[in-house]
């Protein structure tokens, strides 16, 4: 079984990480030129539906990789 610490600081990092990443990807989301969510829902533009999951792919392993050490 984990010390309360230990699980509380996992808890506290995964959080963190979290907050992280949905701050990085809706600042990436405010730079771009167009309204992403209405290109990929509404246009079906696949190209930038994949460019989003490589964002959200790449701003998590930087994100794990800074926390981690």
């Amino acid at each position: 079984m984990l010390p309360a610490t230990v699980f509380a600081s996992t808890i506290v990092y995964a959080l963190l990480g979290i907050a992280i990443f949905v701050i990085g990807f809706r600042l990436w989301d405010r730079m771009t030129p167009v309204d992403v969510w209405k290109e990929i829902a509404e246009k079906h533009n696949i190209a930038l539906a994949v460019l989003a999951g490589a964002i959200a792919i790449a701003l998590a392993i930087i994100i794990g990789s800074a926390i981690h050490g």
